[in-house]
């Protein structure tokens, strides 16, 4: 997707800065030189450095070379190739910059630029010489000069798990804006800590943090590929202890949900895998592991909106960065859109002005790579709603790089291009919130109204740019094969007992958990009935719940049973519900009745006359329009009103299961709740009511 929209939040907290540094004065070489660069000019940023020039006629790539010099600019050591620049890096080429980095922060160097047409190379431009900015953090103040194990080494060695958790407790100790929560133990037992960064301080709860709409970086899931985790360190002191306007306006807005480790075994013993051998990259929609369990009960729990998962990527011909949306086609198309438009809209072009070269995971003989799994993460997060990108860290230099056979080189370069990509993120939600939650609301919606196919496995096409351009070279389209679909929805799936309570075979002995542990952690709604459990689709989850439940998924939990809608078209009378009745794209005329221990599903349905549920074990009504009024009260299960037209009043009482969802209804009369055994919640969907909204739903 194309940049549709300014982002005029985020130029107006990068004016500030930009009227106090006019930027640095370009160097003019020799004019008489033939086809030599002009207009160099370098600027500093954490960890890297932004070469810019005026672009030679006709050049087919650019070298950079680096030196290291002293105070008065004399060499200090040889002169390096450390870069260099290809048109397909940026969206913008006819502008090139590149992004310098590897070195130590804090040294002096200088940068010349070259170009090449073909393998002749001419005359270098003339010298710019500059000191990198040293790491973030002025080492006389408490908090600000606390650093990592991988800093103080200066990258010769990774932060330990010991070092962590100090280094973890200390920003915890000396910062009110931090509240570090373990969310879950590895399978070996070690804590997955969880940074919640807020200001002036974090919200309390989980429910609070969830209300101000966060975003989620988790850093670290395969344990040899520790470049993310460092920089989510570093940005984790930033945002505890920087006073600039930025950060503030930030963290007075939003809360950050940074999740350094959850693969703390793997990380230990540097393996892809948990101490089980299992790739948690492949295990987060059936969390048969204590670690994926453990980050998707936080998601149930905080309700990130928008998030970033890091990883790094063995193809030394990838971009620095290659990133991408949740390709699974069971994601809702608003937040694939989205995501796209953060990848597309924001990293190539912010890539371009800083010199970083972000481009789809898979580009330039990536593999097949990228695919429509629902137990990776990015395309787990899009089934829960939430805009988000993979983010892979290219593993070795490359051709683009040839200065990272020095380890430490190359651990710095991944480290500040993870920083970067993330302090973009942190600017790319502050800008676009409202884009963001009205990408998730249109998702729930569509998703609660459980109308369209189930597709099983299968990704959605990442479109192909003209060369060069970072997204030239997509990854491939695994399109649904033979059996891979489901053309006719099931309105719900039935469990038996033994498939809901039954003890399980999966994951590591000792921390096993049940089918009903897992739905329960993803927040499924399940109703009990008088032979089993019912999991209706008629939920925000809804292109999930097939994936784990239908027989006819690729990776499933159990072979339950479909349940059919059983009232469709017209139908004239009052409509008692005893059992469990689907309601699918059907008009009643006349009352609906709910009797104690009955469940109605009904979706996309019309309703002329009252709806009345009086202790019933589960009522559904979503995209479902209501000529009367609406009273649910007593239910043993679930209570799920969204998207709703109601005319006439709404009362939601004395339930006591959990938290009736109350969300993007509109109302005719007024709304009360009370007595609910857990308030409702509106997943930050408001309610259009026309009259008063009183008692648990007030606030709705």
């Amino acid at each position: 997707m194309r940049d549709r929209r300014t982002t005029a939040i985020l130029s107006a907290l990068l004016a500030a800065s930009l009227a106090a540094f006019a930027g640095p004065v370009p160097a003019q070489a020799d004019p008489t030189e033939p086809n030599q660069v002009q207009g160099l000019t370098v600027a500093q940023g954490d960890g890297y450095a932004t070469l810019a020039w005026t672009p030679v006629d006709g050049a087919t790539d650019y070298q950079i070379e680096r030196t290291p010099v002293a105070a008065d600019d004399t060499a200090t050591g040889p002169a390096v190739i450390t870069g260099v620049w290809r048109p397909n890096r940026q969206i913008n080429n006819s502008s090139p910059t590149f992004a310098d980095a590897g070195f130590n922060p804090g040294a002096r160097f200088q940068w010349r630029v070259r170009a090449r047409f073909g393998t002749t190379a001419e005359a270098y431009s003339a010298p710019v010489a500059g000191t990198t900015r040293a790491p973030w953090g002025d080492p006389a103040v408490p908090g600000e000069n606390l650093r990592t194990q991988w800093e103080t080494t200066l990258a010769a060695q990774y932060t330990s798990d010991v070092n962590e958790y100090a280094y973890t407790a200390a920003v915890d100790e000396l910062s009110d804006r931090v509240r570090v929560t373990e969310i879950g133990r590895t399978a070996l037992g070690r804590p997955i800590n969880m940074f919640v960064i807020g200001y002036p301080t974090p919200p309390a709860t989980p429910a609070a943090v969830a209300a101000t709409s966060p975003l989620m970086v988790n850093c670290n899931v395969h344990g040899n590929e520790p470049g993310d985790r460092e920089a989510c360190l570093i940005m984790a002191r930033q945002l505890a202890f920087s006073n600039d306007p930025r950060t503030l306006d930030l963290l007075s807005h939003t809360t950050v949900l940074i999740v350094p480790t959850i693969n703390g075994d793997g990380r230990a013993a540097n393996t892809r895998g948990n101490s089980t051998g299992q790739d948690l990259n492949r295990d987060y929609s059936l969390i048969r592991q204590p670690e994926t369990f453990a980050l998707v009960r936080m998601l149930r729990d905080y309700r990130p909106v928008a998030g970033y998962d890091g990883h790094e990527f063995g193809n030394s011909s990838a971009g620095d960065l290659p990133m991408l949306p949740p390709r699974h086609q069971n994601v809702a198309q608003s937040i694939f859109d989205e995501s796209q438009h953060m990848i597309e809209g924001h990293m190539y072009s912010q890539g371009a002005k800083d010199g970083w070269w972000p481009c789809p995971y898979g580009c330039n003989g990536g593999g097949n790579v990228g695919l429509s799994e629902e137990t990776i993460l990015r395309n787990t997060l899009g089934l829960k709603n939430v805009v988000n990108s993979l983010l892979e860290l290219r593993s070795s230099g490359g051709t683009t790089r040839p200065d990272e056979g020095n380890t430490a080189n190359n651990r710095r370069r991944k480290t500040f291009s993870a920083l970067w990509t993330f302090q973009q993120f942190l600017d790319y939600h502050r800008a676009n919130l409202k884009e963001i939650t009205s990408a998730r609301a249109d998702a729930i919606t569509f998703q609660v109204s459980n109308t369209g196919r189930i597709v099983f496995r299968g990704s959605r096409p990442i479109p192909a740019y003209p060369s060069p351009h970072p997204g030239e070279a997509p990854p491939p389209l695994d399109a649904p094969r033979d059996g891979q679909v489901l053309d006719q929805a099931p309105c719900a799936y039935k469990l038996t007992e033994e498939q809901y309570n039954g003890e399980r075979t999966d994951g590591p002995a000792g921390q096993r958990t049940t089918v009903a542990q897992r739905l329960a952690a993803h927040g499924h709604k399940v109703v009990k009935v008088a032979d089993g459990y019912v999991v209706p689709l008629a939920q925000p989850e809804r292109g999930l719940i097939p994936l784990l439940l239908d027989g006819q998924a690729v990776e499933k939990l159990v072979d339950a049973e479909r349940v059919y809608p059983t009232v469709t078209g017209e139908r004239s009378g009052q409509l008692v519900v005893s059992g469990v009745t689907c309601l699918r794209d059907a008009t009643v005329t006349g009352p609906v009745r709910v009797r104690a221990g009955g469940t109605l599903i009904a979706t996309g349905s019309s309703i002329t006359g009252p709806v009345d549920a009086g202790g019933a074990a589960g009522v559904f009504l979503t995209d479902t329009a209501v000529e009367g009024p609406v009273r649910v009260a007593q239910s043993s299960g679930p209570v799920v009103i969204v998207d709703a037209t109601v005319t006439g009043p709404v009362d939601v009482s004395g339930n006591r299961g959990d938290a009736p969802l109350v969300a993007a209804n509109t109302v005719t009369g007024p709304l009360s709740c009370g007595g609910n055994t857990q308030a409702p919640d509106n997943l930050g969907l408001s309610n259009s009511v026309e009259g008063p909204k009183s008692g648990q739903c007030a606030s709705l």
